[in-house]
């Protein structure tokens, strides 16, 4: 064989090795509307329960870890549990984002229970953060008046990109607001309580992606965050919580590396953390500002009831064009957390920080949730 012609079969084998190696390879995001519906045949839930709890289930959590289970006591009367092994020990050890996120869920419980016409009965089982019995709730049937439009539940989605940097409109933060203003505040991007948020945001990430080389221990924010991460589609489909390179907003080649190259392992190198900074750099500096929402103590009761009064806020903004990222990083570290209130001027508890602004277009949601059946106990 001449060199001419082993160049050339040597070149196709190369171009067929690559091309099969592609075709195998993990090629795109798995998302929501990937995932096909599942039929359990000893399935005892009636329809309407089985939707209403999922609906409950779309709502946000930190690192989308969904750390609720619904212990059924009886067709429509239920207890909403606090999931231990969903926990967040590193950024959360007092279980605050917890109880917050399982007020999302239970706001958008008694709005799914709405549309299908039922009234909830909310009774409160927990007296602290850690309690695993939450709240005791009865659904019970009454006339459908007014019902809640469930597509905006559905549509709900955490938007990390391309935020426009113009400030809210005066009449979209009215609406946003309504009769919440003593709990919830905007900041817009040209206040320097915005700027010092933007500052102090980007100082707590660098202190949870601190290298290893510099604590001499792998950083338990980041080891945590490694843990949530679903590299793969497979890991993605098994687990069907945590984040994925969609929902982390990796797209295209960048997306298609991290999910055929990358491991837990890669999330604790320093490159992989610098990289993520700069994300969060590049986040902070394109907002319309911040909204901050407030509670006036840290009682179950009170987390939860900030809980539903930010999911009804985050199931407004999309008719306006406003999404928000929750970025609550400063409240997790010691050092930026107790010099906030003062910096900013605000006394009573800040329970969540989200970062705001306008966008263009409004991307479809993204993020996976675990059936149904995994969270239901009996």
């Amino acid at each position: 064989m001449n060199r001419k012609n082993f160049i050339s079969i040597a070149g196709v084998t190369i171009i067929a090795t690559v091309t099969t190696s592609y075709l195998l390879s993990d090629k795109r995001n798995l998302l929501r509307t990937d995932i096909k519906p599942e039929n359990n045949n000893k399935e005892t839930l009636k329809r309407d329960e089985k939707e209403i709890l999922f609906l409950a289930s779309l709502a946000p959590s930190g690192h989308n870890t969904q750390p609720w289970f619904v212990q059924y006591l009886e067709p429509y009367h239920w207890i909403i549990g606090n999931d231990k092994s969903k926990w967040l020990p590193a950024v959360n050890p007092t279980q605050r984002e917890t109880i917050l996120s399982i007020g999302t869920f239970i706001q958008n419980m008694e709005y799914a229970a709405s549309s299908f016409g039922y009234d909830c009965q909310w009774n409160l089982l927990a007296k602290t953060n850690q309690d695993e019995q939450v709240m005791e709730v009865n659904l019970i049937k009454k006339e459908l008046i007014n019902a809640f439009d469930i597509a905006k539940i559905k549509n709900r989605r955490t938007v990390r990109s391309n935020f426009l940097s113009n400030v809210l409109k005066p009449e979209d933060i009215k609406y946003l607001v309504n009769s919440e203003s003593e709990f919830i505040n905007y900041l817009p991007v040209s206040s320097k309580e915005s700027q010092f948020i933007n500052e102090q945001t980007i100082v707590a990430n660098r202190l949870q992606t601190d290298s290893y080389a510099r604590r001499r221990h792998r950083n338990p924010a980041q080891q945590e965050l490694a843990d949530w991460i679903r590299f793969s589609t497979k890991d993605a489909e098994k687990y069907r919580d945590g984040l994925t390179t969609a929902s982390m907003e990796i797209e295209g080649f960048s997306g298609w590396v991290v999910r055929n190259f990358y491991s837990k392992d890669n999330v604790i190198k320093k490159d992989f953390r610098e990289t993520g900074l700069d994300k969060i750099k590049q986040e902070v500096s394109e907002s319309a500002g911040w909204i901050l929402i407030t509670s006036k103590d840290n009682s179950v009761a009170t987390l939860l009831e900030t809980g539903r009064r930010m999911q009804r806020l985050f199931l407004k903004v999309r008719e306006k064009s406003i999404t928000i990222h929750p970025m609550t990083q400063i409240l997790e570290e010691a050092s930026t957390r107790e010099t906030l209130n003062q910096s900013i001027g605000i006394s009573e508890n800040i329970q969540f920080i989200l970062r705001s602004g306008y966008v263009k277009n409004y991307p479809s949601p993204v993020s996976l949730r675990r059936p149904v059946d995994w969270f239901i106990q009996k």
